[in-house]
């Protein structure tokens, strides 16, 4: 009666243990962090600094469109019906960041902007242009912008690379826009794979705390890669719920003492 009576609290510790709660799932949870129910974000996202690969979307203005046509292919390939100004289009009609952190600018030639920010770039081109091209009776303007904010997901989740054309993206917006991870993912311990002029290093962010969004990982970058490791339990091919749990742990069980039958009369 006694070993019945432990193998059934076993059994029982086993599946509430198992199964998976609110607190292993939803994001952004109030652990005892804060204080007041709106929180600031105190951490500012530092301005993106072009890399090695990152494709820029450069369109120059002036008060006469004719003179800035050359400098902007895009636009004059979508203009003609050639291709459209998505994703493909700023890949084959785009400025690439060559190995040396260069592009190749129409009539300018090379121009290094690894390292530059958006901002200095688009002051460093406009400089170039009045010096070489233009004069400032033009009134040139210069836009420039990335093409598109591209990251990868991959592990207990949807894995894919995708493109965002935002400014700004914070990790549960990628994760969503990537249909959110699986229920057995451990978001406790997201991974954030970022690229640096010196190499990839990598980040550890917890998205069950709010504390996450004063990280200076909870908003995205271009080419990072968001890895989602699964939670133990799913590692230990338990269920997902209480039920699913009970009927593993039957099974095994049932297993058990099957073979112990089994063997027992050979």
């Amino acid at each position: 009666m006694k070993r019945s009576i432990l193998l059934l609290v076993i059994i029982l510790h086993v599946v509430f243990v198992s199964c998976i709660t609110n607190k292993d799932t939803v994001y952004l949870q109030n652990k005892g962090t804060t204080t007041d129910s709106t929180l600031v974000i105190n951490e500012i996202p530092k301005p993106y600094r072009v890399q090695v690969n990152d494709i820029l979307s450069i369109n120059v203005k002036a008060l006469d469109e004719e003179l800035v046509g050359i400098f902007n292919p895009v636009q004059s390939a979508t203009s003609s019906g050639n291709i459209s100004q998505g994703g493909a289009g700023l890949y084959f009609n785009g400025f690439t960041v060559d190995l040396h952190g260069n592009i190749k600018f129409p009539v300018l030639g090379e121009i290094n902007v690894l390292g530059f920010t958006i901002e200095e770039i688009e002051n460093k081109v406009k400089d170039e242009l009045l010096s070489q091209y233009f004069k400032e009776s033009a009134e040139i303007f210069v836009r420039v912008k990335l093409a598109g904010l591209r990251y990868t997901v991959t592990g207990d989740a949807k894995s894919g690379v995708y493109t965002l054309y935002q400014d700004r993206v914070n990790i549960i917006e990628a994760l969503a826009n990537a249909g959110d991870v699986a229920l057995t993912a451990n978001r406790s311990d997201i991974l954030v794979i970022r690229q640096y002029p010196d190499g990839q290093k990598i980040h550890h962010i917890d998205l069950l705390d709010i504390k996450a969004m004063e990280s200076p990982y909870y908003f995205i970058q271009p080419n990072d890669i968001i890895l989602v490791k699964p939670l133990k339990r799913k590692a230990l091919g338990l269920g997902t719920t209480a039920t699913q749990t009970l009927l593993t742990v039957a099974s095994i069980f049932s297993l058990a003492v099957s073979t112990y039958f089994l063997a027992k009369s050979l």
